[in-house]
């Protein structure tokens, strides 16, 4: 394994390193207007949600690597400690992109970009109107972590007004993941869709007191077959089958295949029963307890 001292790196380098390394991140597109009414829009990838009550975000408008300057966004929230974040999806990243341009001070990015500006209800900087999610904000604290090149400078903005395009809402009127078609930023000038062909769900262990990894049984535990993350689905239940839930689990057609097939080899049969286990694994969570029951059926 590569360990590189940071204090051995320049900041550009560093700053590639971590960038491809902490990914993906989500995008802050953060409109911000200066005393004299001048707009900004940039997009900023130092960005996160860090409070719900109160509900605060923190983007970080960086010191610029290669000069040492400073960003219209930052300049302008220490002038008029507003913004609107802007969520992004798959059909405005390019636009995006473009509004990330270094234009001279004064230049509105909403106009550059093809973007369209829409008044705020609260704050004085407008509003993405093709954005899914707009968040009216107002800047609590701006803080400095340094004046070196690269530094970057923790903008946290607490969310007033929330609003949501209607079309990304499921029958619940909560936002369904799939239809926002959120985008991410990671290293150079890569980037990374959220389609629902790549989504996929990892059940919270804070429902459940999950037995843990460390007491499943040692040949589960050191298979050759099942992976880490196979591990830690099996260790997120609160109890393994029962002996009659395993016993009633001996009518699946293809654990009866295998039980049958590997009679008088025991090596084979642990095999074939965690291979079986793994793909219900991987099919989803909701086949945790027939995996369990899978490999249980060793001894049958």
């Amino acid at each position: 394994m590569l360990t590189i001292n940071v204090a051995d790196l320049k900041t550009a380098e560093l700053q590639n390193y971590l960038q491809y390394a902490i990914a993906p991140r989500p995008i802050c597109f953060v409109s911000t207007i200066d005393r004299d009414g001048n707009v900004n829009l940039s997009p900023f990838s130092f960005f996160n949600m860090f409070s719900t009550n109160p509900p605060v975000c923190i983007f970080s408008p960086a010191r610029r690597v290669r000069d040492n300057t400073t960003k219209h966004s930052l300049e302008n929230v220490l002038e008029v400690p507003e913004c609107v974040i802007n969520v992004v999806n798959y059909s405005m990243v390019q636009q995006t992109s473009l509004a990330s341009v270094e234009y001279p001070k004064g230049t509105n990015e909403f106009i550059k970009a093809g973007f369209t500006q829409l008044a705020s209800d609260l704050v004085k900087p407008p509003r993405v109107a093709e954005s899914p999610v707009q968040m009216e904000c107002t800047i609590r604290e701006v803080i400095s972590l340094g004046e070196n090149a690269g530094a970057g400078n923790l903008v946290l903005a607490e969310i007033k007004l929330i609003h949501i395009n209607e079309e990304i809402l499921d029958e619940s009127g909560k936002i369904d993941q799939a239809k926002i078609d959120l985008v991410a930023r990671l290293g150079g000038d890569w980037y990374c869709r959220v389609t629902e062909a790549n989504l996929f769900k990892v059940e919270k262990p804070v429902r459940t007191l999950g037995i843990g990894v460390d007491l499943l049984p040692a040949s589960i535990r050191n298979s050759d077959i099942l992976t880490g993350n196979n591990l830690g689905q099996l260790g997120n239940v609160e109890a393994m089958p029962s002996d009659e839930e395993i016993e009633k689990f001996q009518f699946d057609p293809e654990l009866r295949q295998i039980l049958n097939a590997t009679i008088g080899d025991n090596r084979t049969r642990e095999r074939e029963l965690h291979q079986y286990a793994r793909t219900l694994l991987e099919k989803g969570n909701v086949n945790v307890t027939d995996a369990w029951k899978v490999l249980l059926s060793y001894e049958v």
